[in-house]
């Protein structure tokens, strides 16, 4: 159905002055900023962020209203008895947002390629023609079939409710931001609940146990370290660094021989190294290298494939079995003895090693002690679990971090670990047809994150990253929800083509928002610290204009609220 915003019956007045950023507009009597009611709808022009639409000659124009004001003359003479009984001609600064066709109004346009006359006619957005604009952004041409998620309403009308798009919301990366208690968890809550009402599939990393309360038969809920592990065989040898810290002279080296040596001996089934092995170890003091260099060039591909895929109870014990002289003095084709000063240097990554292994809470996370069935399959795993929800018709899968400790950094290991995989898995296709939304709850726990001490120096975790910067062409789309955005990684922080903004106050924060964010400007920014509980602004590079919203209810209220103080009687 053809929509006229311009209706005689929302008049406001008229375009008195023009320029780059903004346009005035003259009201020809006060009257006209009263609330009136027609077509069963609440209007109401004077209300600053207010939306009106702008006639044009062969486009139309959508503005927001940002402040209103009386004449110098008038303002003298404003009292109570006055303002009942006399005329005043207010004026309003809107800014402009953009234009569209006159004859076409649903056909967007990105950008300003023309302006308003002076005298050109302001009248209120109906909430009709508001609601059909918000549901093409997004969308090309041909994009008819799409879902939609309806999860707020206009801030300045209540009544009008915000149905967009997921292809705007979700298919450039999305990111939720504001301050503790601005209403950041709603929002989460409200956007999984409108991708589970469609269908869709998303995997949330909940780090605190806040969105346990989600309660229905198609979603799911794991909880590391209770019901689920990450078994070690599925992380690599750099996340194993992390976990260990080896220095960089001596127990760097000595580690990566290590996991070489019993990798060796899990891939050695025939037997050709049993002069080596001794209680699922390989000790090299005083043997010949050449059978096992020759071995190892043979499986060079296995047993550099950068995976944990031995037995890592052995760990320990290897390391100490490394501890020899590279060669002996006359033959240069035997290791030498046993080298004390090695094993010196290496005692506290041993003793580092030995501690991880037998703490329960490890044991617990990683599944150190969990054996796989004859197939290899390991019950409880937590890879398991993510292939099982894949290929089944649930459509949510929490995976509650609210039991793992924060020492050695496991948080994020895991959550890197998890990106990890799901990153492999999209690389390979699985989600070109079927796409997946993964949640990133307090984002700035996981992102931005390596270890950095004066010994050792590791690669970045960044599989979240890496996730944002290529996998949009396959189907994986990342949703971060942080209140500190100035400590995401500004790579990643860049590649979010959707923001959800509520209140913010910090400046830093304000800025990384603005330089991530193209169409952020100040009018914008100037809202984020007044914005009430609950209210946020919508922008980004599939919406034409900034939206100020108030979020609608979740149906599974994430579990966010600030416990109480209350009065206690001192005996």
């Amino acid at each position: 159905m053809q929509i006229n915003p311009f209706e005689h019956n929302y008049f406001l007045g008229y375009i008195s002055h023009v320029n780059p950023q903004w346009a005035k507009i003259h009201f020809p009597s006060s009257v006209l900023l009263n609330r009136f009611i027609f077509s069963g709808e609440e209007f109401n022009g004077g209300l600053i962020g207010a939306f009106v639409a702008i006639e044009g000659e062969t486009n139309g124009f959508i503005g927001k209203i940002q402040e209103l004001d009386l004449p110098e003359r008038e303002r003298l003479e404003l009292s109570e008895k006055a303002f009942q009984g006399k005329e005043f001609h207010p004026t309003a600064k809107v800014e402009i947002l953009i234009c569209f066709d006159y004859f076409n109004p649903l056909d967007i346009k990105k950008g300003l390629d023309c302006y308003p006359n002076i005298g050109a006619k302001v009248f209120v957005c109906s909430s009709t023609f508001i609601q059909s604009y918000f549901k093409r952004f997004g969308l090309k041409k041909d994009e008819e079939n799409v879902p939609y998620i309806d999860f707020a309403k206009l801030s300045t009308n209540k009544g009008t409710e915000i149905s967009i798009s997921q292809q705007a919301l979700f298919s450039r990366h999305c990111a939720v931001v504001g301050t503790t208690g601005g209403g950041k968890s709603w929002t989460t809550s409200k956007l999984i609940e409108g991708l589970h009402s469609n269908g869709d599939k998303v995997i949330l990393i909940d780090p605190t146990g806040e969105y346990s309360t989600f309660n229905d038969p198609k979603m799911k809920s794991v909880i590391l370290a209770e019901d689920t592990f990450l078994h070690y065989r599925k992380l690599t040898v750099e996340d194993l660094f992390f976990l260990l810290k080896p220095a960089g002279k001596v127990q760097m080296p000595k580690m990566l021989e290590a996991i070489r040596s019993l990798k060796m001996i899990e891939l050695d089934t025939e037997n050709h190294l049993s002069a080596y092995k001794d209680n699922g170890n390989l000790i090299k003091a005083n043997k010949d290298k050449r059978p096992l260099e020759a071995f190892y060039h043979r499986r060079i591909g296995e047993i550099e494939n950068g995976l944990l895929s031995f037995n890592i109870h052995h760990l320990a014990k290897q390391l100490t079995a490394e501890c020899v002289y590279d060669s002996q003095r006359n033959n240069l084709n035997m290791f030498g003895d046993r080298n004390e000063t090695d094993v010196s240097n290496c005692v506290s990554l041993i003793s580092r090693t030995s501690n991880l292994i037998q703490t329960a809470l490890f044991r617990n996370l990683f599944g150190f002690d969990k054996v796989g069935n004859d197939e290899g399959q390991i019950e409880g795993d937590l890879i398991r679990k993510i292939d099982s929800f894949l290929n089944s018709q649930d459509t949510v899968l929490r995976i509650g971090f609210e039991k793992v400790g924060y020492e050695f950094q496991a948080r994020e290991i895991l959550a890197n670990s998890i990106a990890k995989y799901l990153l492999g898995l999209a690389r390979c296709g699985e989600f070109k047809y079927n796409p997946l939304v993964l949640f990133v709850d307090e984002a700035h726990q996981y992102l931005n994150k390596g270890l950095k001490d004066e010994q050792f120096q590791s690669f970045e975790l960044n599989a979240f990253d890496q996730i944002a910067k290529e996998c949009r062409k396959y189907g994986l789309f990342l949703c971060i929800s942080t209140q500190m955005p100035r400590d995401i990684p500004v790579g990643t922080l860049s590649q979010m083509g959707t923001f959800i903004v509520h209140r913010l106050i910090n400046h830093y924060d304000k800025e990384a928002i603005m330089s991530a964010c193209s169409s952020a400007n100040s009018s914008i920014l100037s809202f984020l610290p007044v914005l009430g509980e609950g209210e946020a602004i919508v922008t980004g590079v599939e919406f034409p204009m900034p939206i100020s919203v108030r979020i609608n209810v979740p149906s599974y209220p994430p579990n966010s609220k600030t416990p109480l103080f209350k009065k206690r009687s001192i005996p």
